[in-house]
């Protein structure tokens, strides 16, 4: 296939989910001049730049702030939700079990690809039956080189993807689909250490929630050993969005904006909703709407995979603004039609796409526009001003606004990390307010991006961080020990 059918597997990973399901691909539409398409975003992101004149009268005041309280809400009542009860242990005999394909997409990960191995090894799953792809760029001699230099694995691919069209990872995890023998096929990304069960739980995740079911999140939580203010916050930010926030959505039956890595997924079912969209650089959001509107559900389920957080501000600004472009993406695709997206999806799907992807957009541009009025009252006090003309209501209602927006993020975060047994680290989201900062900083970067180049893949640095030793598990290992160790070491 690979010999013979490299062009027309390379234009099938490009251009296939644009050719089925035109409506529901962030592709440039075939047709349309790319000068028009860049006026038309310049178009949108000229309306953004008008947000200031929101808070010129009290109606669109309002708007803006009803928007922030309804983002933090939704997250916190989705926080404070009982999580689901862990699915029943998979009763079948190993023999029994469905081939597991593994798909890890890596650029520049020469450094990981070893460690990398070892994490997928010694998952708990027979080795007869686990199938590993890994894709890696055309130019990456280096991550060809070090896989080459592994002993020979029976169960390993190694696909090159094509150099043709956009260079982001949903591109190259298209180009593994067609290969993709698994009943179930699981994303890594270079860093990550699953749980050793995390395979056999998935699976009884999947038993549990019927074939409506049609992707598990396994939990991303970081462990580095080494940290900056950044990645501590960032650590518990991971801890509140997949220990506490996802799960409660869950609980609601509501759509899942997916983590990047550790989703798991019905082969059939991937294929047949067009697999991942090669122009979003956001994919695994998108994919959880796009399931959505198929009719399917995404659920979170009681599994773990350790990460790395990006250290410097440099690393963390490039991920965070690439998201929020691709959120922006996502963003736009499903609200092209919002009658077909209620139809398909339900308010479910329109509320969460709104309220999650729309809010986390719009809060992070508006809010530098609320600290600058503040701060304005602020600069009036300091030269001389009565408290009686500067504070007016909407001064005092701007500054109660970004209270709460600090004090439910910090919430949000606080229960996740409790959840993660990491109640000690609070303290640090005292710091919230500047990271609340640097995520506005990411997000008007990303809309300039969105602009000039919406299909650019930053990449994001692995490997600066100290990180504990990858714990390897024998057959029957069991979960809690090891995460008794790296509760342990963490403490260290």
């Amino acid at each position: 296939m690979l010999r013979h059918g490299a062009a027309p597997l390379a234009d099938l990973a490009v251009f296939g989910l644009q050719r089925r399901f035109p409506k529901l691909s962030a592709a440039p539409r075939q047709g349309r001049h790319p000068a028009l398409a860049l006026l038309q975003r310049a178009l949108g992101a000229a309306l953004v730049m008008l947000l200031p004149l929101l808070f010129a009268n009290p109606v669109g005041s309002a708007l803006s702030l009803l928007l922030f309280l309804s983002f933090v809400g939704f997250r916190l009542v989705a926080a404070l939700v009982t999580p689901p009860a862990p699915a029943p242990a998979l009763q079948a005999a190993p023999r029994d079990w469905p081939i597991y394909t593994v798909v890890v997409a890596l650029y520049r990960e020469a450094s990981s690809v070893a460690p990398l191995l070892r994490a997928i090894e010694a998952l708990d799953y027979p080795r007869e039956q686990l199938d590993v792809i890994l894709v890696v760029e055309p130019d990456d001699t280096e991550t060809l080189a070090a896989i080459a230099r592994l002993a020979p694995r029976p169960h390993l691919l190694t696909l090159v993807a094509p150099g043709s069209g956009p260079r982001t990872k949903p591109k190259a995890l298209n180009c593994a689909l067609p290969f993709v023998r698994g009943t179930y096929v699981a994303v890594f990304d270079a860093e990550d250490r699953p749980d050793p069960g995390q395979l056999r739980a998935a699976l009884g995740a999947f038993a549990d929630g019927g074939p409506a079911v049609a992707c598990v999140q396994a939990s991303l939580c970081i462990d580095n050993l080494s940290h900056s203010w950044l990645s501590r916050l960032f650590t518990a930010e991971y801890a509140g969005q997949f220990d506490a926030v996802l799960p409660g959505m869950s609980r609601f039956a509501l759509p899942l904006p997916l983590g990047g890595s550790s989703n798991h997924f019905r082969t059939a079912v991937l294929r047949e909703v067009g697999g991942w969209d090669p122009f979003n650089v956001t994919e695994d959001a998108d994919l959880g709407f796009r399931l959505a509107r198929f009719g399917y559900r995404a659920i979170s389920f009681d599994s773990v995979t350790y990460e790395e957080a990006p250290l410097r501000f440099g690393a963390w600004l490039r991920q965070r603004s690439r998201w929020m472009k691709g959120w922006m993406q996502t963003w736009g695709v499903h609200m092209r039609d919002p009658r077909t997206l209620w139809r398909e999806a339900g308010w479910r799907g329109m509320l969460t796409l709104n309220f999650v992807v729309g809010g986390a957009i719009l809060t992070a541009l508006l809010h530098p526009l609320l600290l600058t009025d503040f701060g304005y009252a602020l600069v009036r006090l300091y030269h001389g001003e009565t408290l009686a003309s500067v504070i007016g209501p909407m001064t005092l209602v701007y500054a109660l606004t970004i209270a709460a927006s600090y004090g439910g993020s910090a919430a949000v975060a606080l229960i996740g990390l409790s959840r993660r047994g990491r109640a000690w680290q609070g303290w640090w989201l005292l710091l919230m307010p500047g990271y609340w900062l640097c995520l506005s900083i990411a997000a008007w970067r990303a809309l300039g991006q969105f602009v000039l180049m919406p299909h650019h893949w930053e990449k994001t640095e692995h490997g600066l961080a100290r990180r504990e030793a990858v714990v390897t598990a024998g057959k029957g290992a069991s979960s809690a020990k090891l995460m008794a160790v790296r509760a342990l070491t963490d403490s260290a």
